[in-house]
């Protein structure tokens, strides 16, 4: 089992090596049994801080926030496959000592439900809204996809965020103002690579329900009344592929409940991890 390097303090960063050596960065607050949380796009570790979700996991459990590849903290490789990022969740929690509960939101949700399938060190699992295409849906346009790509070889990183999170997070423009006006806006933007081929690998993601037939961990799924129809539907199917899961719907919320219900979301997720299994 890989250790994680130790900080000097609490709340440093630390990192663990993937399976490949890339040096993979988490922050480690609070104290209590092990809480991992897995960002999605156009975010890093920081995006947990946004509400008091954080503080008052920390309250409960050791919280492992960790930045994933490429993003805030962690490092990269010079080639890049989705399947590396489920590697890194997954080193994470084998660095974990005991068994480790592990929360994933949007495409760190299918990072996460995928590290399920590469570790025996699972508690439980906490997945809001993987967007996980079925029906011969798209998760987006080709054209979509090319802008993107034309607007990062141009330089316009901040525009490649913005069209993310209009096309495919379809975030409004309230939400996506109040990201922008985030501490952590330009680390983002400067990531802007990132998200263009992440996006695009989870586009090509191809979810085979019977791979986790044998998948037998408590699994918890997270869902906004309110979210675009893609994310909010692939939940069934999810649910109907694990053996051990169920639903909880944020009813009036939509894909970022622990930002606009943090009360709610924490109290679901708080229930589910306190229970007996």
């Amino acid at each position: 089992m890989e250790e994680a390097t130790p900080p000097d303090t609490g709340g440093d960063m630390e990192t663990v090596a993937s399976a490949d050596g890339t040096e993979i960065a988490f922050e480690r607050t609070g104290s209590g049994p092990p809480l991992v949380l897995v960002h999605g796009g156009v975010c890093d570790h920081r995006f947990w801080e946004l509400s008091d979700v954080r503080a008052t996991f920390a309250d409960h459990f050791t919280v492992y926030a960790m930045d994933c590849r490429g993003v805030g903290e962690s490092g990269d490789a010079d080639e890049y496959d989705l399947e590396r990022e489920f590697e890194d969740v997954a080193a994470i929690v084998e660095a974990i000592d005991e068994p480790v509960t592990l929360l994933g939101h949007s495409s760190g949700g299918l990072l996460s439900l995928e590290a399920a399938l590469r570790t025996d060190n699972l508690h439980k699992l906490v997945l809001y809204e993987p967007p996980i295409t079925f029906d011969d849906r798209e998760l987006y346009s080709e054209e979509v996809l090319a802008e993107m790509e034309r607007l990062l070889d141009d330089g316009e990183n901040e525009q490649v965020l913005v069209l993310f999170l209009r096309e495919i997070a379809q975030s409004t423009p309230e939400e996506i103002d109040a990201q922008r006006s985030a501490p952590d806006w330009q680390d983002l933007v400067d990531a802007a690579h990132v998200w263009s081929r992440s996006v695009a690998a989870v586009g090509e993601y191809e979810f085979n329900a019977a791979r986790f037939a044998d998948m037998t961990t408590p699994t918890l799924l997270l869902s906004g009344s309110e979210s675009p129809p893609l994310l909010k539907d692939a939940t069934a199917p999810v649910n109907d592929a694990l053996p051990n899961s169920r639903i909880v719907t944020f009813d009036g919320h939509a894909h970022e409940a622990m930002l606009t219900g943090p009360d709610r979301f924490l109290e679901a997720v708080l229930r589910f991890i306190r229970e007996e299994n």
